[in-house]
């Protein structure tokens, strides 16, 4: 072929569609499964994200079209800031917000419940790449997390990025099975409310 030609067009019929990702398909795990296979790659899969200016309920209709329950809030791609949960939208925390600053729930934003990201708990991906499914389950129980991210270590050429999430109600999809995840206390203030 020359290469000067020009390629041959056509035009679009009726019902042609637009290209979707295609993850892998998510089949059934055991709990001695690689945990590869339960983990979210963001190599595959768009990360859901959201502006922390975003309202809540926004950002909550956001999580129902996308079909996750957490989203990475984000300021400026691809820099992560923290991430926000469907548990943080309907938490004790917007509802404390709410009594604190008498405002109205619908008032408030993703920026006034997210966990930031000095807060998150991560595993390191080479860590992830060798475990089981079983130790995943085991380390969500023990940070009391529903969500674990996945991070890849600084490259030469590249810094540290989140390569993947992990979530409990996810490796129960594929388990066939309930994962209970009994959320931690991380500070004495939580300790107090949850005893009150």
């Amino acid at each position: 072929m020359n290469q000067t030609t020009a390629l041959a067009s056509f035009r679009l019929a009726p019902g042609t569609g637009v290209a979707q990702t295609e993850p892998r398909a998510n089949g059934r795990v055991s709990l001695d499964s690689p945990a590869l296979e339960v983990m979210t790659d963001l190599t595959q899969v768009k990360a859901a994200t959201t502006h922390p200016a975003t309202l809540l309920r926004l950002a909550e209709q956001a999580m129902i079209y996308l079909g996750v329950r957490m989203l990475f809030v984000v300021t400026q791609m691809p820099a992560i800031e923290g991430l926000i949960t469907y548990t943080d939208v309907h938490g004790d925390k917007a509802m404390r917000i709410v009594s604190e600053r008498n405002a109205h729930y619908n008032d408030l934003c993703v920026a006034d419940v997210m966990t930031p990201l000095s807060a998150l708990d991560a595993i390191d991906y080479d860590r992830v790449a060798t475990a089981t499914v079983g130790q995943m389950v085991a380390t969500l129980q023990y940070v009391g997390r529903q969500h674990m991210l996945v991070v890849e270590a600084a490259r030469a050429a590249s810094p540290a990025r989140v390569r993947g999430v992990i979530s409990r109600a996810q490796i129960a999809r594929q388990l066939g099975a309930a994962v209970e995840v009994s959320p931690i206390a991380n500070s004495f203030s939580e300790i107090n409310r949850a005893l009150s």
